[in-house]
């Protein structure tokens, strides 16, 4: 599954701007497609988050630094496929329920408690990040489901399909079940709200 760039923004806390940056800077560049228009995959969604989550902590040098590192020691897998944790002062590679400082002692090992990375929490600038798994309480995200794709709780409909049917407004919420038996009312509202701030993200970057 492809993100476009606004979604990713949203599910993961990342502004456009940075996306960009650090698509420039080699941090982070979309695995699917750069050019002509930027196309992330679940994995980039992942990563992207760990990135934010640490940076509302560590600036963004220790960040390069720590991905930098994990080259050095010929991991070189998507940084999706590591568990990163920081404690606020250096950033961890998490391995078999232990932890090697990428940052201020290379090499040194310690226990740390692993902190969620999906779960919600404010970014360095203390914007509202949502909960990747579950960015509305009636939309979920699972890697199985639709390669990630955000869908209405407990079903394989995307949450945008149902949104373009409210979005010319001729459709009310409780109509959208002639079209989708298995959507509920509330459902169809959230998947027009996470619409509408993607739409918003959108356009603030054109």
């Amino acid at each position: 599954m492809a993100f476009p760039a606004e979604l990713t923004s949203v599910l993961t806390g990342a502004s456009m701007g940075q996306l960009r940056r650090w698509s420039q800077t080699g941090l982070l560049r979309p695995e699917i497609q750069q050019r002509p228009v930027a196309l992330y995959s679940f994995q980039d969604l992942v990563a992207l988050r760990t990135f934010v989550r640490m940076r509302s902590e560590l600036p963004l040098q220790r960040i390069r630094k720590a991905v930098a590192k994990l080259k050095d020691f010929d991991l070189t897998e998507h940084p999706a496929k590591y568990q990163l944790h920081t404690d606020g002062d250096s950033v961890y590679f998490v391995e078999d329920e232990r932890s090697v400082d990428l940052v201020r002692k290379p090499g040194q090992r310690a226990v740390l408690n692993l902190q969620d990375v999906f779960a919600p929490f404010k970014t360095r600038r203390g914007a509202e990040v949502v909960d990747f798994l579950r960015p509305r309480a009636n939309l979920e995200v699972k890697e199985a489901r639709m390669g990630g794709w955000p869908t209405i709780k407990d079903t394989r409909v995307g949450f945008d399909s149902v949104a373009k049917l409210l979005d010319g407004g001729e459709i009310s919420p409780e109509d959208v079940q002639r079209f989708y038996p298995n959507v509920t009312p509330e459902g169809a509202v959230d998947a027009k709200d996470l619409y509408d701030v993607i739409a918003a993200r959108r356009r603030a970057a054109s």
